[in-house]
């Protein structure tokens, strides 16, 4: 009796043994292969974000499940799928390798290098698709990120970690603006990501040709889903920015992601959902066009000291068709953001560069986020031209004006002159408080029109040839003191003179 017993136990232990090694794998079968997306049945147990691969090895990522069908999208060719081959879960989400070397190069949103300079090491690989990290992980946004805009930093200042929408009509100067601030952050210690989603490669080659010349492609990082690329691409490549951002936020760095732009992102999930018979909603978007960038832009954020105190600041740009900022997905954005950058056609045609409506753009971070010196210099600036554009509507019905609307009306026109600025010409926060300074201090109100443009070169650089201390001083410390206000106004008048 022992014998058996002992020979039972024996097989139990065999049985155990050979349960451990064994590796239960699920297959489902293709039904159904429409334009770079695959509908599949079989596949019961496989979850949202998982990756299945075919049997030509090409890999699909789940985005789409129903009672009895699983919709994937093919990161790869999809016209040598066909309708009855097999596919396997892989039990694997989507991820994208990333390394330090990933900076200063071209990939694109599985992480694959496009720009011919060879294979980048793995050190980790980021999921594209994370939870956004809760209240508590946070810290709140007040470091500011100078954009090197007079306008933008002055009036509208972004923080780091915050999340400023860049909305406009086509052609006003959109990417200009975020193209910018990715050349001001040189010696700021800030990694740029620029997401180009659906756009032209030449394009995209031009961006990258720029960042090179302007010596930013040291600190930047391209990832191109182009529209030449299928809609999967297109609508992952936000995602993929993202994970890298992530990486480095996690190292305890500041990351800026331009997402260009994020209505091409909604464009190609509409594609992917009505080719899955999604239900259709208003402009045929689906129902859940809105978490497809509240889930994304939730991650940008800044971490508290506990977890490293990274952050990721976030500037998507969203295109308006004929200044319509109610549309569903402009509204969507903006209802999403921590304020919006509007530019404007009609500003943009009559020669303000950069194109941007004071009264429809807001920094919902506002001067937690701005540096003390520049809110000395620029604080009632906001106020001043809202007041200055409402007398310029005003005064044109008006054939007779006091002095002293005339005054305001005549500083209003110097600082909005002030404010305009050169396309890739990013200033020093230095540079502009000594400008700005000059044009709400009055000192140019007798000066005409016309000359301002050259009296601010002339001006700064001479303050740069002349004064390199006292722009050094300016921009290490909180508040202007009335010896380098004395300092300043030599400047302005030798330069008046001229």
């Amino acid at each position: 009796m022992k014998l058996i017993d002992e020979y039972i136990k024996d097989i139990e232990k065999e049985l155990q043994k050979s349960k451990k090694n064994v590796k239960s794998e699920e297959y489902g079968t293709v039904t159904e292969v429409k334009d770079g997306v695959v509908v599949l049945e079989g596949l019961d147990n496989v979850g949202y974000g998982e990756l299945v691969e075919f049997e030509n090895k090409v890999v699909g990522y789940v985005v789409d499940l129903t009672e009895d069908e699983v919709g994937t999208i093919v990161l790869g060719d999809y016209l040598t799928i066909k309708a009855g081959s097999k596919a396997k879960a892989l039990g694997l989400t989507l991820s994208i390798p990333v390394s330090q070397e990933i900076i200063g190069r071209v990939v694109n949103p599985i992480g694959e290098p496009i720009d011919g300079k060879g294979k980048l090491k793995e050190d980790k690989r980021y999921p594209l698709e994370k939870v956004a990290s809760g209240v508590v992980d946070r810290q709140s946004v007040k470091t500011p990120l100078q954009t090197g805009i007079k306008a933008i930093d002055a009036l509208i200042p972004i923080g780091r970690g915050q999340r400023e929408l860049i909305i406009g009509d086509r052609g006003t100067g959109k990417t200009t603006i975020a193209i910018d601030t990715i050349i001001n952050q040189k010696k700021e210690n800030v990694v740029c990501i620029y997401c180009a989603i659906g756009q032209k490669n030449s394009k995209v080659a031009n961006t990258i040709a720029l960042l090179e010349q302007k010596d930013a492609l040291k600190h930047t990082i391209i990832v191109s889903a182009s529209s030449s690329d299928s809609v999967a691409l297109q609508y992952l490549a936000p995602y993929a920015a993202c994970a890298i951002g992530e990486y480095f936020m996690d190292k305890g760095k500041d990351v800026l992601i331009v997402y260009d732009d994020l209505s091409k992102h909604a464009w190609s999930y509409r594609q992917i959902s009505l080719i899955l018979r999604r239900p259709a909603g208003r402009e045929a978007y689906p129902g859940d066009v809105f978490y497809l960038h509240s889930r994304l832009l939730e991650r940008s954020c800044r971490m508290n000291q506990k977890l490293g105190g990274g952050s990721i600041t976030a500037l998507p740009i969203i295109e308006t068709l004929e200044g319509d900022i109610s549309a569903y997905i402009p509204t969507n954005v903006i209802s999403i953001t921590d304020g919006q950058i509007s530019l404007d056609n009609d500003l943009f045609n009559s020669g303000i560069r950069p194109a941007i409506n004071v009264g429809l753009s807001v920094s919902r971070v506002g001067g937690n986020a701005q540096t003390k010196l520049m809110k000395q210099v620029a604080g009632k600036l906001k106020l001043d031209l809202a007041q200055y554009r409402e007398l310029a509507a005003f005064s044109q019905f008006e054939s007779e004006l006091d002095a002293e609307t005339k005054k305001l009306l005549n500083r209003g026109t110097k600082v909005t002159q002030v404010l305009k600025q050169k396309k890739n010409h990013p200033y020093s926060l230095a540079e502009m408080v000594a400008i700005i300074w000059a044009g709400t201090k009055g000192y140019l109100d007798d000066m005409p029109l016309s000359d301002i443009e050259d009296f601010e070169k002339r001006y700064l650089d001479d303050i740069k040839a002349r004064g390199k201390k006292l722009l050094d001083r300016i921009y290490k410390q909180d508040k202007l003191t009335e010896k380098d206000e004395e300092e300043l106004k030599k400047f302005v008048d030798f330069n008046k003179q001229k």
